[in-house]
């Protein structure tokens, strides 16, 4: 049986677009600065609500592809779309009281719930589609959520901050309300294939092949033991750690930098800064995704993470004698540009590696290195401008010798790791 080609493209750009609503998250470091002044909470305090989000991001990730088979694409990223929008609008009452658990209950896990079942789905249903392009699709959904961060800071939250006059409570009711009516319909619009399809010109593998065999027989509890999959998932968490320290802190960072350069730069221009950052380097976040995945395809999984990992370690390397504002800029754009890679080749890679029906399942489980990356990443980097602050010349040194540290351990690992599927005797 086939399909035409127009209708798989058309599930997989809408899945995209699932992918751009959910990824608004990104644009938290866009929020930050604004939430700490007018309710006098700490950075620490306040990167809660972003890591809760991620933590329950990747364990409801794991959830939600264990139910995805009993419940089906279309219902669960429904679910997933209408919860993070209902996050914004709780977190909207939160500072409408003052409420700072309350925001933590709003955005952190009902949003992040909302994150994880909506994130899995479209990857897991789009990969099916396209067995013939399975790292370059892959990564073209989760462009998306790359570059969900542009379509925030740049986009909705400054129409709806300048409507509401800088009303924090009216910008995420507004924004709840169109994450809701772009989401929904794209949430919709996700099916699974038909029994049987085979795309046009893709020749089915021989399942004669002895590694094929064998990865067929492997069974969940077997996959997930496997050092193979500890050691992949470590290096994902190894790599979102880093990157998403920069995701979470780059505005407050770029106008640290800036305001060092230029004294009298008004906080307005401070804040365009830092949101002109977040939307240039989501475009990075976003593209790296599709061009890691589409690189994988031709360059081989774990080579394809070899090069993310050591590569960053040079760049984080000449951040440490950065001073320059746009030198800066430019490498945290590289380093959102691998931080996405990673996410862009990593469903791919679980496809080679492990049983290809198992396969929601398992890159639910392995996205739970999002949740502690989440975690890792954002707090480390908030504890040391908290616990820096009278000393800010020192904040830059200790984040990106952090990030090295983290990187280096993670390019070790891929040492030992290889393209081959999980082998049966190898696990017993």
């Amino acid at each position: 049986m086939q399909t035409k080609n127009s209708n798989r493209w058309l599930i997989a750009i809408m899945g995209m677009l699932l992918q751009v609503v959910l990824g608004t998250v990104y644009a938290w470091s866009f929020f930050q600065k604004p939430i700490m002044a007018e309710y006098g909470w700490s950075n620490v305090q306040t990167m809660w609500i972003f890591s809760i989000a991620i933590l329950f991001l990747g364990l409801s990730a794991a959830i939600g592809g264990l139910i995805l088979p009993k419940f089906g694409p279309q219902k669960l990223a429904t679910i997933g779309a209408t919860l993070y929008s209902l996050g914004y609008l709780i977190s909207a009452y939160a500072m409408s009281v003052g409420s700072l658990p309350l925001f933590y209950v709003g955005f952190g896990m009902v949003g992040g719930i909302g994150l994880g079942l909506g994130y899995v789905t479209p990857v897991a249903t789009v990969s099916e589609w396209f067995p013939d392009k399975k790292g370059l699709v892959t990564g073209m959904v989760v462009m998306g959520f790359g570059l969900g961060a542009l379509l925030m800071s740049n986009i909705i939250a400054p129409i709806f901050i300048q409507l509401a006059e800088e009303n924090m409570v009216e910008v995420f009711v507004y924004i709840s309300i169109v994450l809701f009516a772009i989401g929904i319909p794209t949430a919709i619009s996700m099916k699974n294939p038909p029994n049987g399809i085979v795309p046009k010109g893709y020749v089915i593998p021989d399942n004669s092949d002895f590694d094929h065999n064998i990865k067929n027989e492997l069974t969940l509890k077997q996959s997930l033991l496997s050092t193979q999959f500890i050691g992949m998932w470590l290096v994902f968490f190894l790599n979102i750690s880093a990157g998403i320290m920069f995701i979470s802190m780059q505005s407050p960072m770029i106008q640290d930098l800036l305001g060092q350069k230029s004294p009298t730069m008004s906080a307005e221009n401070l804040a365009v800064a830092g949101g002109t950052l977040i939307a240039i380097s989501s475009l990075f976040n976003g593209i790296g995704r599709f061009i890691w995945g589409g690189l994988s395809d031709r360059l081989g999984r774990i080579q394809v993470f070899r090069l993310i990992l050591g590569s960053q370690i040079i760049v984080f390397i000449f951040l440490m004698f950065t001073t320059n504002p746009y030198i800066f800029g430019a490498l945290v754009c590289y380093i959102l540009f691998c931080y996405g890679g990673g996410f862009g080749a990593m469903p791919s890679y679980i496809l080679d590696v492990f049983q290809e029906k198992l396969m929601p399942i398992i890159y639910g489980v392995i996205l739970t290195a999002w949740s502690f990356g989440g975690i890792i990443g954002p707090q480390v980097a908030a504890y040391i401008r908290d616990f820096y602050a009278t000393n800010p010349e020192l904040i830059g040194p200790r984040t990106y010798l952090t990030g090295i540290t983290l990187l280096s351990i993670g390019f070790v690992i891929t040492l030992f790791l290889s393209n081959k599927t999980v082998a049966l005797k190898k696990i017993k």
